[in-house]
């Protein structure tokens, strides 16, 4: 499927700067923080999945920093209720008061997200879907931007309620940091190894800025020929043999805007081919369900995707 591909130089340059300013604080993870953006300005939201200690809280407390954005972090225990996320009402001097919880802010890191209770879960990603909730009959829309990260184990599963396949696919990309190379987890030990904290990047953007480069992504034009090359792809994971659920079409369409924001944040006006493989697996691997059979020869859905798309193996 890998067809006319094309190199890509060259970056918006707000956006660039971002990228640079959170890049030296997390050593080596330039094309993770790019996808975060990309998620970001194509109103998506993002899943962490990786080990403890490789980087995740501080790559969501450095790109809100630096986008200049209110952040607050939520560790799911499994006795997490709703109203512990969206807030609850009390009375208060003869009549009912709501008070937000934490999910009223721009960045949140939903920590851990599969040690919560699955009702705890749906509250979380109702509210990421329709950016707003609902208490006690009344509704509240939620801060715009609003943006959620939510990290988990991929290797503990005690005491953990995995997220059902209809609720991963709220998640706009799937990502992992993995353990730094030898030289870069060297510059981390001489950056940070005496510091009791690291400082974060300074701010390069505000709100209102970067509402108006959301609305500008939307501008980003997609030909037909690219159009066509994203639709086949998602196509593709319905018709393989391997994978007993496709990506749907909320994939379809999250898949476009991500192609647009990509496009956007390498500085470009349009899409190109290029776009459409890049994000192939971070977005479709985790909205596909691989057969049992399959999955037992041990079978990864990355490893369908990057086949589907015509990308070398890993």
């Amino acid at each position: 499927m890998r067809q006319d591909r094309q190199a890509v130089d060259g970056r918006h340059p707000e956006l660039g700067a971002v990228i640079d300013a959170v890049s030296e604080v997390v050593i080596g993870k330039a094309d993770r923080v790019e996808l975060v953006l990309v998620a970001l300005l194509a109103g998506g939201h993002v899943l962490l999945e990786d080990v403890p200690g490789v980087g995740k809280t501080l790559l969501v407390r450095a790109v809100a920093s630096a986008l200049g954005l209110p952040f607050r972090r939520l560790q799911f225990t499994p006795d997490v209720l709703p109203g512990d996320v969206l807030g609850t009402t009390v009375p208060e001097e003869g009549r009912f008061r709501f008070h937000p919880g934490p999910i009223f802010t721009h960045v949140l890191m939903a920590d851990e997200i599969n040690r919560a209770t699955p009702k705890a879960q749906a509250a979380l990603l109702e509210a990421m879907e329709e950016r707003r909730v609902t208490v006690d009959g009344e509704t509240y829309a939620l801060p715009q931007p609003f943006f959620v990260l939510a990290t988990q184990n991929p290797i503990e599963y005690e005491g953990t309620y995995p997220l059902p396949e209809a609720q991963l696919d709220r998640f706009l990309f799937r990502l992992s940091l993995g353990y730094p190379h030898p030289e870069e987890e060297e510059r981390l030990l001489l950056q940070y190894g005496s510091r009791a904290e690291v400082p974060l990047p300074e701010p390069h953007l505000d709100r209102e800025r970067l509402l108006q480069l959301m609305a500008e992504r939307e501008e980003v034009r997609v030909d037909e020929a690219v159009r066509r090359l994203l639709l086949e792809l998602v196509a593709r994971t319905r018709r393989d043999p391997r994978l007993r659920l496709g990506a749907s079409p909320r994939a379809s369409i999250a898949y476009f805007r991500a192609v647009q924001a990509r496009a956007f944040v390498r500085g470009r006006t349009y899409a190109v081919p290029e776009d459409v493989f890049a994000l192939a697996v971070p977005l479709l691997a985790h909205r596909v369900v691989v057969e049992p059979e399959a999955a037992y020869d041990g079978v990864r859905p990355e490893a369908i995707i990057r086949e589907l798309a015509g990308l070398p193996s890993r």
